[in-house]
Parts: structure tokens; C-alpha cells; sequence
């Protein structure tokens, strides 16, 4: 009996965990498309009952309208008159207190993507938030105060590594951790469980 047990037991844990992350991932997925097909596609909806006098729902009608103004976007803005158009956009924007910092900082993420690269430089330990507990941090910058190298660290939260802390350390106080950016990236989302 207990090797039916055990055998249940072991089978159903193996299950759940290929099950789990699929599940998320299909429902992240879901999310994301009903989402992006949101954006438009309840107006469109409108407007395609109004021309034809049919109530008829077309899934992803949305997410597609949305993804040529998006091409369309990008097309006006690599020319001249569209270069200025952004511009001047940019300007506008800059100066509405609450959208300043959302628009400004939405920017320059999708600046950093669109270069494809990572602002972290490597994967470190240091002694955070206390002397003698080491902390996983990603370098991000260095920089020269007072003659001193520093080194910016940013040491994220788990499992959410989009909020965090940056930090100054001198390099001496820097512990290389053997890992590269990616591994630090799956230790801290997994909460420490990917240890590689």
C-alpha cells in the first residue's frame, strides 16, 4: 500500500510540475491576448455593426487593427516630418507633471529593448542589507565620485525582480557569484529554488 501511495504521490508531483508553469503560461498568454485585443477591438466591434448590421465578433480583429497602427507608427516616425512630429510630442508630454515620469520612464525600457541589450553587466554578491548576509545584485554602471571607483549595483526583490534597490559599493566590496546574468535572472524570479 505504501508503494501505491508513493508511487501516486511521486507521479501526481511530477504531473503538477510540468502541469503549473504550462498553466501559467497559457494563462499569461490568454491574458495578454485578450488584452491587446481589447485595446481596439470592442470598437471595431461598433463599427463593424454599424456597416453591416450584423452582430458578429471576430477574435483578434484588435490585436491585428492594433499591430498595423503600431507598423504604421513606426513607418510615419522614420521620416523626416515624422521625426519632428515626435519631437514635438516628446515636449508636450515633458510637461505634464504625472505623465512626465510614466511617459519618460516607459521610454527609455523600451529604448533598452529595442537596442537588445541588458543594463545588467554581470552578476555579483554583495554584503546587503547587513554585514555578513550576501545579497544576489546585477552591476549596472561605474562611476568615479571623489577620485573613488564605485560600482552600481542593483539588488532586486524576489520574486519580482522589476522592483528593487540601487546601491554603491566600492569594487573590492564587489564578490563575483560565478553566474551569469541569465542564471541570477532565474535564481531570484524562482526565489532562490533555480540554484544553478
Amino acid at each position: 500500500m505504501e508503494k501505491v501511495i508513493a508511487h501516486l504521490r511521486g507521479r501526481f508531483v511530477t504531473g503538477l510540475v510540468i502541469v503549473v508553469p504550462l498553466g501559467i503560461t497559457l494563462f499569461i498568454l490568454k491574458f495578454l491576448f485578450n488584452f491587446a485585443d481589447g485595446i481596439l477591438g470592442s470598437y471595431l466591434d461598433r463599427l463593424f455593426i454599424a456597416l453591416t448590421h450584423h452582430d458578429y465578433y471576430v477574435p483578434g480583429l484588435g490585436m491585428l487593427t492594433g499591430a498595423v497602427v503600431i507598423y504604421g507608427t513606426g513607418l510615419v516616425a522614420t521620416n523626416v516630418l515624422g521625426r519632428r512630429v515626435l519631437a514635438w510630442w516628446d515636449k508636450v508630454l515633458a510637461r505634464i507633471p504625472l505623465v512626465k515620469s510614466i511617459y519618460t520612464s516607459s521610454k527609455q525600457l523600451t529604448q533598452v529593448f529595442q537596442e537588445g541589450k541588458t543594463s545588467y553587466r554581470r552578476a555579483v554578491f554583495v554584503e546587503w542589507p547587513r554585514p555578513g548576509v550576501r545579497a544576489v545584485g546585477f552591476v549596472t554602471a561605474e562611476v568615479d565620485r571623489n577620485g573613488e571607483r564605485l560600482v552600481v549595483v542593483y539588488v532586486p526583490t524576489m520574486p519580482n525582480p522589476t522592483s528593487g534597490f540601487a546601491l554603491f559599493f566600492r569594487e573590492e566590496e564587489v564578490q563575483e557569484s560565478g553566474m551569469s546574468v541569465e542564471e541570477a535572472v532565474k535564481f531570484v524570479v524562482s526565489g532562490g529554488v533555480v540554484v544553478p
